[in-house]
């Protein structure tokens, strides 16, 4: 499985690890209570063979298992007491199952199939990259209209007290269009598995952890481009280790317990933890990666963080796995067996936001992961010619796709949400998400299994930041609105109906119509409300001239109507060239 897609213009990832956030894709951490950076087992120097374990034990005082690491020929590299983690580093090839037979140990697992590199006992700091200034002004882009970001702009570009942690291979603080609004106070590096929290450790050691901080964030300051949320703050966490651009797992779990520790209320989650694609708990050392970074997110989401990771690159079926070629990616790959007890990290996790990828005009992404159960929402992500279009480091800009792509638009929903409503938990905001993402029925793809309201290719729909920051919100009375999508044609007439209910008797001499249409020249068009009876209300007739769509709450006086039945909007276009279709509409009784 590739956990990320080839860009528009730029290549997102290798196949699943070269660098695989689907760009594909040290001093002691603060926040004592989630970790401690333990230095007295420490190895003087890295040594050839030098290997990266996961050690579980129960949360707490881990004092007792730290000495029986470094009893039995292991040194301990990090320790999340909190959660009974410890990150051990040892050249017994006999360390785990030593480990295994000590009292309180409850699992241990190689996170690993190849070398720590030397760099993880004095990592070189990520370059900091000239930048260059942009001419580029800010405007509408195709990702941006499609989950009604532009129209939430006028509502909320979201808080600066909500935290937004970018888990991934790093972000150019100094970029025009980041630094307004970069935290560096939160950022840190957890490549190796633990917090190096010196000045610009955090930086991009490639270009996918900017474009995805830019998606979620980018200023909206006249320059470039504008993020989802381009109010709130984002953190940098590196998880990717240089040169090879991998994610293990103990990366994975400093990242968690940084978030949890700091105050994050979303992270962003573009990778999968290295180096196996899918984690099997009938293998010893993928079961304590399963358990290590589960408690992580665990710990994370209990502090009020919630995870949002992308689905991956393979156009797989998660909910039908059969097969891996792509693992270990730190060494030879080779083909296995596996079932769908073998689960991706982190998307797979419980709590997790699942996310897939969409193309421009609201289709399944050619490349993305799909699985019905196991996809939450959907979101754009590029396909082909039409990239999402972001930052890049040094002060520059460029496309990518990719489901990595997708899960920092959910994230900027999700942060928008906070702001307007601060005391959400993460449970409240993963079910928003749900509801208020826009139904999205399978295509002719047998593939495709579920219902429109929640289906393997898009989970709930497609995530809409309109309605995440309140802007659906229907005024006071009964609401029903349609929001299939109806092609409006050259020369034709479509309808698009809805059927009222418990309505008692005729509709109000106020009945608000509202018209979300979708054209590039609204002066071709005449739009009715049909009542139930057949009686017909115009409520715009070939008015506007070249303008672009029709986004209105008309007041109908249908007093002489029964409210309950079936009403319809109908849409005739009456000239050439322009074409459009019907996004939305309702009707407020």
């Amino acid at each position: 499985m590739a956990a990320a897609a080839l860009g528009a213009t730029m290549v997102l990832a290798a196949p699943a690890g070269i660098v695989q956030a689907a760009e594909s894709t040290t001093p002691e951490p603060s926040g004592a209570s989630a970790a401690r950076a333990a230095t007295t087992a420490a190895p003087a120097a890295w040594a050839a063979g030098t290997r990266a374990y996961l050690v579980i034990t129960a949360p707490g005082d881990t004092t007792a298992v730290r000495t029986a690491v470094a009893n039995n020929g292991g040194s301990v590299f990090a320790s999340y007491d909190a959660i009974g983690v410890i990150v051990a580093h040892s050249t017994s090839t006999t360390f785990a199952s030593t480990m295994r037979a000590v009292s309180g140990v409850q699992q241990v697992g190689a996170t690993r199939t190849s070398d720590v590199p030397a760099d993880a006992y004095n990592p070189a700091l990520p370059a900091n990259p000239a930048q260059s200034a942009t001419t580029l002004t800010e405007s509408n882009r195709w990702d941006m209209t499609q989950i009604k970001a532009d129209q939430a702009w006028a509502v909320t570009t979201g808080s600066a007290s909500v935290k937004v942690g970018v888990l991934d291979t790093g972000v150019d603080d100094q970029h025009q269009d980041i630094a307004p609004n970069f935290n560096a106070a939160d950022s840190v590096s957890c490549a190796y598995g633990k917090a190096d929290t010196r000045a610009g450790a955090w930086r991009d050691v490639g270009t996918h952890g900017t474009h995805v901080a830019g998606t979620i964030a980018a200023a909206k300051n006249g320059k470039g481009v504008i993020g989802v949320a381009p109010g709130v703050k984002i953190s940098s966490v590196r998880i990717a280790e240089p040169t090879s651009s991998l994610f293990f797992a103990e990366n994975t779990v400093c990242g968690f317990m940084w978030a949890g520790d700091h105050g994050f209320k979303v992270t962003n989650n573009s990778y999968y933890t290295d180096p196996w694609a899918f984690n099997c708990p009938d293998n010893v050392d993928q079961a304590a990666i399963i358990e290590g970074v589960k408690r992580a997110q665990a710990y994370a989401e209990s502090k009020g963080s919630l995870q949002i990771a992308a689905a991956g690159n393979s156009n797989y079926d998660l909910a039908n796995k059969t097969t891996d070629s792509e693992s270990p990616n730190d060494s030879t790959p080779v083909t296995r067996t596996i079932t769908n007890a073998c689960i991706d990290i982190p998307t797979e996790l419980p709590g997790v936001v699942t996310v897939a990828a969409m193309g421009s005009g609201n289709v399944k992404a050619s490349y993305s992961n799909f699985g019905n159960g196991v996809i939450d929402i959907a979101a754009p992500g590029g396909d082909g010619a039409s990239g999402v279009y972001s930052t890049l480091p040094g002060g520059k800009y460029g496309s990518k796709s990719g489901t990595s792509m997708a899960s920092p638009h959910v994230a900027g929903v999700a942060a928008l949400m906070a702001s307007v409503d601060p005391a959400l938990t993460p449970a409240d905001i993963r079910a928003r998400l749900s509801t208020q993402a826009n139904d999205t029925a399978c295509p002719s793809d047998s593939r495709c299994t579920g219902t429109t309201a929640k289906n393997g290719f898009f989970g709930e729909g497609q995530t809409d930041a309109l309605k995440a920051v309140g802007g659906f919100t229907p005024p006071p009375g009964k609401y029903f609105e349609n929001l299939t999508d109806v092609t409006v044609a050259d020369n034709a007439t479509v309808e698009s109906p809805i059927t009222v209910s418990g309505v008692t008797g005729n509709a109000p001499a106020t009945l608000k119509v509202g018209v979300d249409i979708k054209h590039t020249y609204i002066g071709d068009l005449k739009v009715d409300l049909v009542a139930p009876d057949g009686t017909v209300y115009t409520v715009h007739n070939r008015a506007g001239g070249s303008t672009d769509n029709i986004t209105t709450t008309y007041t109908v006086n249908a007093s002489s109507e029964v409210a309950n039945g079936v009403w319809k909007l109908r849409v005739n276009d009456n000239a050439s060239q322009d074409t459009g279709r019907i996004d939305a509409w309702n009707l407020t009784f």
